[in-house]
């Protein structure tokens, strides 16, 4: 079982910048991609970014429309942890933004509040 911790998270103002961070443990040996999907309202969540890995290396990354430009996806395995830096962030940013884990199965974080006033 693969757990996950986000942190980072806040209030910014329109056109700031956040890091979001994401820590894997447990059994984190057959994961091969991690992400963020974000979640404004209702029970639906947004795709956001992804990071594809095998081993210590990145084999890809794919972004939202939304994000992309924007938002920066990238991996320190050594840490085992996953990064979303978000640039120009707008007042439609806001939202809970959790973090994912694929191995076996898609492991979920607790979420975190990312606020962007304007």
């Amino acid at each position: 079982q693969v757990r996950l911790a986000e942190s980072g998270g806040g209030l910014v103002q329109a056109g700031g910048s956040l890091r979001l961070s994401c820590a894997a443990s447990g059994h984190t040996s057959s994961t091969f991609a991690m992400g963020w999907f974000r979640q404004v309202s209702g029970p639906g969540r947004d795709f956001v970014a992804i990071l594809r890995f095998a081993g210590d290396s990145t084999t890809g990354t794919a972004y939202s429309d939304a994000s992309k430009g924007r938002f920066t996806i990238s991996r320190d395995a050594s840490k085992n942890t996953i990064y979303l830096a978000m640039n120009d962030l707008k007042p439609e940013d806001t939202a809970i933004y959790y973090c994912f884990a694929d191995s076996t199965e898609r492991a979920w974080g607790q979420g975190i509040q990312v606020t962007v006033s304007s």
